[in-house]
């Protein structure tokens, strides 16, 4: 386990000190969760225009995707895990420069990644195969926000993975459920 936590701390420092003031304020920019609030506002209400009353249901699996990976993230794996961010880090936080502030104490999982991937596989796994372009674009910007964490020096490699990954797990969870509650109640159909 040292060797992994070792790694990582050398694959934090690697991606960390690539920095420009240009990318500072982009960076910063993609990591604040408030930018994105009309992005996720104009998808609730694409599904709501587009599927209606399926829209309603789409908007609230897409809900709890985000609100497990988030719970699963912050309630559960930060307290248990307790691992320290690298700005908190004694070994490290000489070497990082965290922009924005250093956040809480703990970073293991990042809950900015967990949900953004809740966000961007709920929806990848909702979209019809036709539209792999946005598929895409769903992609890179989850990737975008994680790695902008990275950036920041508030989050290591491995804090990044474990979110992505609950974040995956959250949305096939709720897809599950919505498919599951989209056959069996037909009022949910129209």
């Amino acid at each position: 386990m040292d060797e992994i936590i070792a790694l990582d701390q050398a694959l934090f420092l690697e991606l960390h000190r690539h920095r420009s003031p240009f990318w500072d304020v982009v960076m910063v920019l993609i990591s604040n969760k408030y930018v994105w609030f009309p992005f996720y506002g104009v998808l609730v209400g694409l599904f709501i225009y587009f599927y209606q009353r399926k829209g309603w249901l789409m908007v609230l699996s897409l809900g709890a995707s985000v609100g497990l990976a988030d719970f699963i993230s912050s309630g559960i794996l930060k307290p248990t895990v307790a691992r320290l961010r690298p700005c908190h880090d004694q070994l490290i936080n000489a070497s990082v420069n965290a922009i924005d502030g250093c956040g809480g104490q703990y970073g293991f999982v990042s809950s900015h990644a967990a949900n953004a991937f809740a966000v961007a596989i709920f929806v990848i796994l909702l979209l019809p195969r036709k539209q792999w372009l946005f598929k895409i674009l769903l992609l890179v910007w989850a990737i975008a926000i994680s790695y902008s964490r990275v950036y920041l020096g508030v989050h290591y490699p491995g804090d990044i993975t474990g979110g992505a990954l609950i974040g995956v797990g959250a949305a096939l969870l709720s897809m599950y459920f919505y498919r599951k509650a989209s056959e069996r109640f037909v009022f949910w159909r129209g």
